[in-house]
């Protein structure tokens, strides 16, 4: 019997302030699983905040926001395994209707 490691659900704090709050996920499928990821604009404010960080400091909301934005990138990579673990190793068999 195979053993699997149980992970620990990432937790949000809070949300930044830029993060808009309608569309900012994006719905892929890929190989026939949904894939949740950022929008562009959410991957290039990361961007703009990282290039800044290695160019100069950012200030502290900067980097509060930039932490926040790591944190939800945790709990989508979370998300997205736990959805793809469950489609390619499914723990039980569907129901059927009678």
């Amino acid at each position: 019997m195979a053993s699997r490691s149980v992970q620990k659900v990432p937790k949000l704090s809070k949300l930044p302030v830029t993060f808009p709050r309608d569309g900012a996920i994006n719905i892929e499928i890929e190989e026939g699983t949904p894939v949740l990821r950022a929008t562009n604009a959410i991957q290039e404010r990361i961007e703009e905040l990282l290039d800044k960080q290695r160019d100069s400091r950012l200030t502290e909301a900067e980097e509060s926001e930039l932490r926040q934005y790591e944190e939800i990138d945790d709990y989508l990579s979370f998300l997205n395994r736990l959805v793809r673990n469950l489609t390619q190793f499914p723990t039980q068999e569907p129901l059927h209707a009678s």
